[in-house]
């Protein structure tokens, strides 16, 4: 085999709870992932050489060193001593910037395809492994499935058995959203006051860096994941109006704040009769729950009047 073409997927956050700064830069997060249909198509070609090589007409996506894919594509190179190189050609249909891990899925769609044309035999931990070096939500993808909780940084991935296929209303401005700056904007203190319990998905406290308020702080963490196991349950027993109460993401405050506009964009949402208007990711892009395709239809087409990038989504 010498060629491939995958589908790249798209994702939203129902839920993202961001639980304190870390001492590397980075942030713990307790996130309900959902996979969805809006997809990249990506092309892969073995080249006899080392060389990397990435097309693509999007403005937005670098074809350098710089984009996820080559990091993925050098970083098998380096694991597993490969002495071949590919050509990408990347149809790009997912937003980029837009909180909507299109980069991460692209990296991930990578390392399956380098996987199957290198012939490397790479165990899913191996790829898990590879993919949390190259970026947080990369983990996710590597899991092929359409839901999951993500904690810590979002790389530890537990995979949710949840059949459901949901409808979205998916709206993204035009408007990039550098995902540091969003939770700089935050201003968490460095704290190491709270870690999942790996079998569980509880939570507890260790006994250092405790500062004002840990234990309101615990208790929220809490019910964070209370939340999150809450609104599986609701989409399980297919209660639209529950789950759409329970969509939460803590990035709102930081999103605002790099972008005011954005709160004007949501509340004209609002004003226009969507329900359950809630940002993914490190945003700009904005979703709704449906209660069925004609509904994400219908909004689509209302929406589409007023924004030039709204799509019509599922459940992949």
């Amino acid at each position: 085999m010498n060629a491939l073409q995958l589908y790249s997927p798209a994702k939203v956050n129902l839920i993202l709870k961001v639980i304190n700064r870390r001492a590397d830069g980075f942030h713990n997060i307790h996130t309900l992932f959902e996979r969805i249909s809006l997809c990249d198509q990506m092309h892969f070609r073995i080249l006899p050489s080392q060389e990397i090589r990435i097309l693509c007409d999007h403005p937005g996506v670098p074809c350098t060193s710089q984009n996820l894919v080559h990091k993925a594509a050098s970083l098998l190179q380096q694991y597993c001593g490969v002495t071949k190189g590919v050509e990408v050609r990347i149809k790009k249909n997912i937003p980029v910037a837009a909180g909507l891990a299109g980069g991460s899925s692209n990296a991930a769609t990578t390392l399956f395809a380098l996987n199957r044309l290198w012939n490397l035999r790479l165990s899913r931990k191996q790829l898990l492994d590879c993919a949390a070096r190259i970026g947080s939500d990369v983990p996710f993808f590597i899991w092929d499935v359409n839901w999951a909780i993500g904690e810590r940084r979002g790389e530890r991935i537990r995979p949710v058995s949840l059949r459901q296929k949901i409808w979205h209303v998916l709206v993204v401005p035009k408007i990039k959203m550098p995902t540091p700056k969003v939770y700089g904007a935050l201003n968490l203190e460095v704290t190491s006051i709270s870690v999942f319990n790996r079998n569980s998905g509880s939570v507890y406290g260790k006994k250092r860096h405790f500062r004002a308020g840990t234990a309101k702080k615990i208790e929220r963490l809490t019910k964070t994941s209370d939340n999150a196991n809450i609104l599986i349950h609701s989409l399980l027993e297919k209660d639209i109006n529950k789950s759409r109460d329970l969509l939460s993401n803590d990035l709102e405050q930081g999103i605002i704040s790099v972008c005011p506009r954005l709160a004007d964009i949501k509340e004209r949402l609002k004003a226009l009769g969507l329900q359950g208007v809630s940002f993914s990711g490190s945003g700009p892009s904005l979703f709704g729950l449906m209660a069925s395709k004609a509904e994400a239809e219908k909004w689509r087409s209302i929406l589409s009047k007023y924004y030039s990038q709204v799509f019509a989504v599922r459940t992949l």
